[in-house]
């Protein structure tokens, strides 16, 4: 059911929110591409699919907006988190992150904005859903995906599962398999040489002296 377009001096206090919460998706989506530090750009992700969860709120989506945070913040970014560490990633200031096509990829994306902001504003420009709380799709959801989309739901669990197994199993030295230990890394302190690498003694007085 549509009504008519309201005018867009005055818009309601979920459409404010909704914009605010869509300005703090794009610019943390921005801020991750641009920034030069993983782990930074790992958190930015978080907020910016913290927005978009905010929105699914405000849309009455609950159970979309929920499965946003557990799924994607809890477990994707978390994931990714964990890799970086468990794999002795670089989490500092790294000049590798620039392609050096920013020119290219801004071109890119401006055109692809303005094409989808054009198609959505050309084909929603006559109408209009009023924001109205309703009670929510989150049973009829919750069956389908339990019932119907169980065994893709349990092999994506599986999947997530052999990453974090994976990244824990090339990270580590001590399993077959694994990265050799650097050869200019330093002993831990308090280590002592084998023996086959202690220091000669001196030799012996060869001059007869008493």
């Amino acid at each position: 059911m549509t009504e008519a377009v309201p005018s867009y001096l005055s818009p309601t206090g979920q459409e404010v929110v909704f914009l605010l919460l869509g300005a703090v998706a794009v610019g943390s989506a921005l801020l991750v591409v641009m920034t030069r530090q993983l782990v930074h750009a790992a958190l930015w992700l978080v907020v910016s699919f913290g927005a978009l969860a905010g929105g699914y709120l405000v849309l009455t989506a609950e159970f979309v907006a929920w499965v946003q945070v557990l799924i994607y913040v809890g477990a994707v970014v978390v994931l990714m988190l964990f890799g970086i560490m468990l794999t002795r990633a670089p989490i500092g200031r790294s000049a590798d992150l620039d392609s050096g096509n920013r020119l290219v990829a801004a071109v890119v994306a401006v055109a692809t904005a303005a094409v989808l902001v054009t198609v959505v504003i050309d084909g929603f420009r006559t109408a209009y859903t009023p924001l109205k709380p309703g009670a929510g799709g989150a049973e009829a959801l919750g069956a389908s995906v339990f019932a119907t989309w169980v065994l893709p739901f349990e092999a994506l669990s599986v999947l997530l599962l052999a990453a974090l197994i994976g990244a824990i199993v090339l990270s580590r030295t001590d399993i077959p398999g694994g990265p050799p230990p650097s050869e200019d890394a330093s002993p831990p302190p308090g280590d002592t040489a084998p023996p086959d690498q202690a220091q000669p003694s001196s030799p012996p007085d060869q001059t007869g002296g008493r």
